[in-house]
C-alpha cells in the first residue's frame, strides 16, 4: 500500500473545483460564509478553508454545507 504522503496535483484541482462550487452556490442563495458556518455547525474559517480548496472536506461536513445551502449534495461533487 503506498504511502500516505500529499495527494496529487489532479486531487488537488478537483478539491478546488468542489471549492467553487460550494462558493457558487452558496454565493447564489446569497448566504454568507458565517450563515452557512452556523447552519452547517461548523467554523467558519473551515468553509473559508474549504472553499479555497485548502481544507478537505468529510463526506458528513459536504453533506451539511449542501443542506445549509440547500442544494442537493451531487450538485456540489459532480
Amino acid at each position: 500500500m503506498p504511502s500516505a504522503g500529499p495527494p496529487p496535483d489532479w486531487v488537488l484541482a478537483r478539491r478546488r473545483e468542489i471549492g467553487e462550487r460550494i462558493r457558487t452556490a452558496r454565493l447564489y442563495a446569497n448566504l454568507t460564509q458565517e450563515k452557512v458556518a452556523l447552519a452547517a455547525e461548523i467554523d467558519r474559517p473551515s468553509v473559508v478553508r474549504i472553499e479555497q480548496g485548502q481544507q478537505s472536506p468529510t463526506l458528513d461536513t459536504l453533506i451539511r454545507l449542501a443542506d445549509a445551502i440547500g442544494v442537493p449534495l451531487s450538485d456540489l461533487v459532480r
